[in-house]
């Protein structure tokens, strides 16, 4: 059975581009399948893509083809790369960070550059500016329908070489029930928002459900919020509007406001400079 191809990208559906990569797919093989995650990825947002990736990627089946393109190195000398993951997926994608989560989460056995000079989409030597159809669409689906094998796609490089983002923006350092993390991811469409604070790690210190978290966060401006927040299953354990801390779908803590956005209530962004500090509140 040929392997299916989920794509990610940061380049919309309100032009064609999409289009034609999964037209380059259809020609290489008309049967592939090839379903989209999401190409609503914030613009040049690798971190943001890495994330996306990790979200999606476990609930797929051994031989799956991912295929990232948020690149905005497009047409330099960072490397098009396909890894090989531990648990038997492909990703292919600039190697640009956007394999971090899942070097970290699920590990990589093998990554490989594409080779260009086999594995072009032909015709398209003088374009340098879409990548996303003429290497990764054209190299994903060679790969999908068993045209080539993953070792046919280029010379493999040093796993240990990969582009990896700050740690930090996976996961805090959680050794007691004073956490100190970050606001790690803001795509939530409902508007919640996701700090690096894992779930286990959350309950491993000792905060179970019911408990009353206070949450303080603060950027280079000052505090934008602070306020005490139940740590409970879902938003409706709260008044509508109220502010809910809860185990998000993606294994992280996440904090949102029961039928709002909290995102763009206190127009939060992700990253570094967006510290999240929380501690139980004793009864």
């Amino acid at each position: 059975m040929k392997s299916c191809i989920v794509w990610q990208t940061d380049f919309s559906l309100d032009w064609p581009f999409v289009a034609t990569m999964r037209g380059v797919c259809k020609q290489v093989d008309a049967s592939i399948e090839c379903i989209d995650s999401t190409h609503t990825i914030e613009k040049f947002n690798v971190l943001e893509a890495s994330q996306q990736l990790q979200y999606v990627e476990p609930y797929w089946p051994k031989g799956t083809v991912f295929v990232s393109v948020v690149d905005p190195g497009v047409g330099t000398k960072r490397k098009a790369c396909i890894a090989l993951l531990n648990d038997g997926n492909y990703v292919v994608t600039p190697d640009n960070g956007t394999l971090t989560h899942v070097y970290y989460n699920v590990g990589i056995q093998e990554v490989r550059e594409i080779d260009e000079t086999r594995h072009r989409y032909e015709g398209t030597e003088a374009v340098s500016v879409f990548h996303g159809r003429d290497i990764f669409a054209y190299a994903a689906a060679k790969l999908a329908s068993g045209k080539i094998t993953f070792e046919e796609v280029g010379k493999a490089y040093p796993v240990e070489d990969i582009v990896l983002l700050d740690k930090e923006y996976l996961k805090a350092s959680v050794t007691s029930d004073v956490i100190e993390g970050i606001v790690s991811n803001v795509s939530d469409p409902f508007g919640s928002i996701v700090f690096n604070i894992l779930t286990e790690d959350f309950q491993r210190v000792g905060y179970k459900e019911y408990d009353v978290v206070h949450v303080k966060l603060e950027n280079e401006q000052g505090i934008y919020f602070e306020q005490d927040v139940p740590y409970v299953k879902s938003f409706g354990y709260v008044d509508i509007g109220e502010p809910v801390l809860f185990n998000s779908s993606s294994e992280y803590i996440s904090l949102g406001l029961n039928q709002d956005s909290f995102k763009d209530k206190y127009h939060v962004k992700a990253g570094l400079l967006w510290k999240a500090h929380l501690y139980k509140v004793k009864k």
